[in-house]
């Protein structure tokens, strides 16, 4: 979709509005490093953020380096990781982006979106939240589930794939807000503007938003 200048004027008028709602609006997932961060990511797909802070509680204690995870044998990381979901899968593509890690990039997680990309597991949305969050590199937009409905409901993006969605939000949004905008939108979301029921009667942004008061009941 075709950004206006008056698109842009109410993009910038929704983040100060949700800067002022969700001042401490950040990453949900618990980490202290990149390697940290790229692996709670991972686990997080078909997971919640909660649920994975709970798993990596433990996990980061056991595997500190990206050696500790490329070493570890396959059976017992799937078990450190069970409760996320898909965790061979999930396991599999760990390993296989920490050795990539140690064999092309010095021990280092990649700063750049192709590098990223390259590595197993990692597709767009991971590969924005580590550079956005792990390295404060604007990318582009993380697109989860929350963003998605969100961006659509303020007919931000009529797209239903993250790509396109986040080719929609980039063209709107100052790129100076690209790495804060999706925690505040992935807060509304859990908040207010919930999959179900959302709370319109509650909502900061309902003046600027076309689809406040249709689900309503």
């Amino acid at each position: 979709m075709g950004a206006t200048p008056e698109d842009k004027k109410r993009v910038r008028r929704l983040i100060r509005l949700l800067r002022g709602e969700y001042p401490g609006a950040r990453c949900s997932l618990e980490h202290t490093s990149p390697l940290e961060l790229l692996v709670a990511t991972i686990l997080s797909a078909q997971c919640t953020d909660e649920r994975v802070n709970i798993v990596t509680a433990d996990l980061f204690r056991k595997y500190r380096t990206w050696e500790d995870y490329a070493s570890a044998p396959a059976a017992e990381l799937e078990q450190d990781i069970r409760p996320t979901g898909f965790f061979r899968n999930k396991a599999k593509s760990i390993q296989g982006a920490c050795r990539l890690i140690g064999e092309r990039h010095g021990g280092r997680v990649p700063r750049t979106m192709e590098a990223l990309l390259e590595l197993p597991g990692v597709a767009r949305k991971t590969a924005n939240v580590v550079l956005g969050n792990a390295y404060h590199i604007a990318s582009g937009v993380v697109v989860d589930t929350h963003v998605s409905r969100v961006s659509g409901r303020l007919g931000l993006s009529a797209e239903s794939v993250p790509e396109k969605i986040e080719r929609d939000l980039t063209a709107v949004v100052p790129e100076s807000d690209w790495i804060d905008f999706s925690h505040l939108l992935i807060y509304h979301g859990r908040k207010v503007c919930k999959a179900r029921n959302p709370a319109c009667g509650e909502c900061v942004l309902a003046r600027l938003c076309p689809s406040a008061g249709l689900f309503d009941v």
